[in-house]
Parts: structure tokens; sequence; C-alpha cells
């Protein structure tokens, strides 16, 4: 079929997922932007599982999910994010814990010749099962320093054998699966999430929750310590501040030898630490 125009026109079922995607754009305040190059279609099942409840994956052709954000202006900031394979992930969840399922369900791989490296890539100093043979030339040739052990192969010290971002080499990926080191992840790569109209890339939704937990800590302990020495008091620090200032009116009157309730033992202790005191100098 055409239109008007003469240009063929598209298909129903096109049509239908383009305005299917659109409603959902609409509908949905938390999008996230996955791209599912080199993704195996398992993991992408695994994905689906560990987000049942609590977010959606839509899997389209990358002309469909345009046409979709053109429908639908106030998301089109992430039309210029799309991946080479993309896929979309609506949510009603905060993205940051969205985020956190989807690395979490990642799992280690052995590198691939060409793969770019996701950290720094290390071998450690230590003992292999590896055989002496031509392996320590194979490790030789990615400059691991290796040596013989106990009749096996043995990495002589740490190595940084890749930088973040650099490409594994064939000869570097067959010594990293010799080593039985996997530095890769297979898992979904999602660069950006999108709430209401606030973009967040990778970086910013990658938290350290042990690092987050100690800054609260931090935070809340200096809180506390401005409030109690500058003299504020509030709900979490007004029993520490009465504390404090009984403790400091108690030391004036121990000072001033103040004979008080309060008191009255501590003043008595204090004369009589003086007491032996003097008794000792005069036996002198």
């Amino acid at each position: 079929m055409v239109d008007k125009k003469g240009r063929a026109k598209p298909p129903e079922s096109k049509i239908k997922g383009v305005k299917d995607l659109a409603e959902m754009l609409k509908k949905y305040p938390v999008i996230g932007i996955a791209d599912l190059y080199k993704l195996p279609a398992n993991a992408l099942q695994k994905m689906r599982v560990s987000l049942r409840g609590k977010a959606e994956i839509k899997v389209a052709k990358r002309s469909i999910v345009e046409r979709a954000f053109d429908i639908v202006p106030e998301k089109i900031v992430l039309k210029e994010k799309l991946g080479i394979q993309p896929a979309l992930i609506f949510s009603t969840e905060n993205p940051f814990r969205i985020f956190k399922l989807i690395q979490k369900s990642k799992s280690k791989a052995s590198a691939k010749p060409g793969d770019i490296a996701i950290d720094d890539i290390t071998v450690r100093a230590g003992p292999t099962d590896i055989p002496p043979g031509p392996a320590i030339s194979a490790l030789s040739k990615v400059k691991i320093p290796a040596k013989v052990e106990g009749g096996k192969i043995a990495v002589a010290k740490d190595v940084v054998v890749v930088k973040k971002g650099g490409v594994i080499s064939a000869d570097l990926a067959g010594a990293l699966s010799m080593l039985k080191i996997q530095p890769m992840e297979v898992g979904m790569n999602v660069p950006f999430m999108l709430e209401d109209s606030i973009v967040y890339g990778k970086d910013s939704l990658t938290i350290d929750e042990n690092k987050v937990l100690a800054d609260l800590q931090m935070g809340t302990l200096h809180g506390i310590n401005l409030s109690v020495n500058t003299g504020f008091p509030t709900k979490q620090t007004i029993e520490l501040m009465i504390s404090k200032s009984y403790r400091e009116a108690k030391a004036v009157g121990v000072e001033a030898g103040i004979l008080d309730k309060g008191i009255i033992e501590d003043v008595l202790t204090k004369a009589g630490r003086q007491a032996k005191a003097l008794q000792n100098l005069v036996k002198k």
C-alpha cells in the first residue's frame, strides 16, 4: 500500500508498535536506555526475571523506538542516547534501585579478542595450576612475568595488563583464559536513565553504598557536634546537651568547693586528695 504521495505505507504492525511504545513513554516516569549489543538471549531473559514486578523491558527496532520518541517530545532527550541495539526499561520505581538490580544480575565472563576492558585488568602474583612449557612464552608475550615454582607456572608479580577502556588482544584474551581470569561482565548495558526530566548517566547511577553510609554517619556526627557545641538544642541532641551542662556545672562546683547535694561527695574526695598531698609534703 502507498500513501497519497506515493510512498510505501508502513505495515500496521509497525504503526501499532510505535503507538504502543509512545503510550508507555507517556505513562512511566522512569525510563532506562539499554543497549543489547552482543547480549546473549539467555542473559536478557535472566534480566527480565530479575526485574519482574519492578520494571518492564521492551525490545524494538531502532527505527520504531526513534519514531516513538518523536511522538513524545518531553522524553525526546533520550533519543540521541540510543545504542546500536536499543531496548527501553519502563518503571515507576526509583531509578537507582532499578539500576542496582540490573548490575546485580550481571555475571562474570571470559574476555574475547576485541573486547573493551570495563576496568583495569590486573593479574595478581601467585601460583597457578598450569604446567611449564609453551604457556610461559604465551604469558611473557603479553608482559605477564612468569616463572616455574614447584613444577607449575607462577606469576612473579602483580601486573596491569590492560587499562580501563583498552582493547583486549587475541593473545591477551588467550592468556587470561589460561589463567582462568574472567574480567568481563555479561548483562544489560544501561548507560542512561530518565526520571521525569532528569537524565542520570551510568557514573551517577553507580553508588557505593558503603561510602554513602559512611558519609551519612560522618555527617550525622558532625551535625550532633555542631548542635552540642553551639548550644542549639534539637530532639536528637537535647539529652547530650543536658548531660554536658551537668558535667560542666559539677566541675565548676567541685573546683569552687561548693557543698551541694549533687557534688558534696566529689568535693570531699578532692579535699581528701589535697590533704593527703599536703601531709606527704609535711613529712618530707
